[in-house]
């Protein structure tokens, strides 16, 4: 964006795009869920998501977009938090545009969606300029606290998604001030859990844009999880294991990118390297069955207002092309259909003016955790990873099949599953 003048035309549109998706958007929101394979082709559902993406897309990058996102977002949390508005807004912009950086990457779709990525995309780019300039209103807490080495980490995964799109686009002043924020997180020590990968992933990005790492950050959450991984494509959240979500909210998706990006630079990460993408494959199986016909899931463990986030693992597995054999990308894009209709579509799920509120399936206050607030809530989006391939491909352009859940209770024949083994 070079002039003023751009700017204001680049908000003006927006406000106007924003008006008409939400009209768009909550239509799509409101359809019945279906209770077997959905009878939308593929470029349906490809054009339902891109929906759902600007549904939670507009209202926050417009705001953010006229540094206008502290004066307008509202924080909702849990009665006894008195300081998520310290944190809330990097937590909104850093989840949501991990979740759509693969699609803000990709482009080539019809007309209509490639219009909308390419504004959403401008728009969160004048996004990072916003949350990372000292001098913006909307300038983001990246080091008070424990809590923002969790969003730097969150906005760096976006970056390293989309390394086109969202960094190489930005002027070298914004991309100046993007490596100071980062930067500033470092004060934040990670505690003996699935924290240590937010600092190693703010580290990887660093390590990619050519900017000095820090060694030890790096390295000790990728060495700390093989050393707590607890067999067939779990890790624990720390040494222990919880019955939980956060192997696919973080723990898989962060790990597996920094090993993409460090894994070739000695023999033993080379080996974990390797061996994390068969983990992650592995999860994946194991999230493609717990998905219902009418895409509920099990509600079990904290952070369950996360939504269809909690998918994230399924969603990469489906992006990065290592689904395992027996899932066909088809039943994937049923199953995922159904799960992000469930959780975003339910009544109630999002304010009179757009925003998320607290719950699993609609407005659910008291699913909150005293560390939940309404940034929080934007992790949703990793469901949507999936919009980063291209319309031709398989996920989207075969037709709709049953997934595993339907075959196993439908009497139909398919393979026993098996636990992956330990070596």
């Amino acid at each position: 964006m070079n002039t003023r003048r751009d700017f204001l035309k680049l908000t003006a549109s927006a406000s106007l795009l924003g008006a008409s998706l939400v009209r768009a958007t909550e239509k799509v929101a409101s359809a019945p869920i279906t209770p077997l394979v959905s009878g939308r082709t593929g470029l349906e559902d490809r054009a339902a998501w891109t929906q759902m993406a600007a549904r939670l897309a507009t209202p926050l990058l417009s705001a953010l977009a006229e540094r206008k996102l502290k004066l307008l977002m509202p924080v909702e949390s849990h009665p006894s938090s008195h300081d998520r508005p310290d944190f809330t807004h990097l937590e909104g912009f850093g989840r949501l545009i991990a979740g759509l950086a693969p699609w803000f990457e990709t482009a080539g779709g019809n007309p209509g969606e490639e219009k909308l990525r390419s504004e959403l995309v401008a728009l969160a780019r004048a996004g990072v300029d916003a949350a990372t300039d000292p001098a913006s209103p909307d300038f983001m807490n990246f080091s008070r606290g424990k809590q923002p080495l969790v969003d730097a980490a969150f906005l760096a995964q976006a970056l390293l998604r989309a390394p086109a799109e969202l960094w190489r686009k930005l002027d070298v002043r914004v991309q100046r001030n993007v490596i100071a924020a980062l930067q500033s997180s470092r004060v934040i020590q990670p505690g003996e859990n699935n924290w240590k990968l937010f600092a190693t992933t703010v580290e990887v990005f660093f390590q990619s844009v050519g900017e000095k790492r820090d060694e030890a950050r790096l390295f000790e959450g990728i060495r700390k999880h093989r050393d707590w991984y607890l067999g067939d494509g779990m890790y624990g959240d720390g040494p222990e294991f919880h019955w939980d979500y956060y192997n696919a909210f973080v723990i898989q998706p962060m790990l597996v990118e920094a090993l993409d990006v460090v894994g070739g630079e000695a023999p033993e990460w080379q080996v974990f390297r390797d061996t994390a993408r068969v983990r992650l494959t592995r999860y994946a199986a194991v999230q493609e069955r717990l998905i219902a016909p009418d895409g509920s899931y099990p509600a079990i463990g904290r952070s369950i207002a996360y939504r269809c986030g909690a998918f994230q693992a399924l969603a990469l597995a489906a992006l990065r092309h290592q689904l395992p054999a027996e899932i066909t990308p088809a039943q994937t894009r049923v199953a995922l259909s159904r799960v992000i209709q469930r959780t975003l579509g339910a009544p109630g799920s999002f304010d009179e003016k757009g925003w998320l509120r607290i719950g699993l399936a609609g407005r659910q206050p008291a699913l909150g955790e005293p560390y939940i607030s309404t940034g929080s809530l934007y992790l949703c989006s990793m469901a949507l990873l999936p919009l980063g391939l291209p319309a031709a491909d398989p996920f989207w352009s075969t037709p709709a099949e049953k997934t595993t859940w339907e075959k196993a209770w439908a009497g139909d024949d398919l393979p026993a599953d098996h636990a992956l083994p330990s070596k």
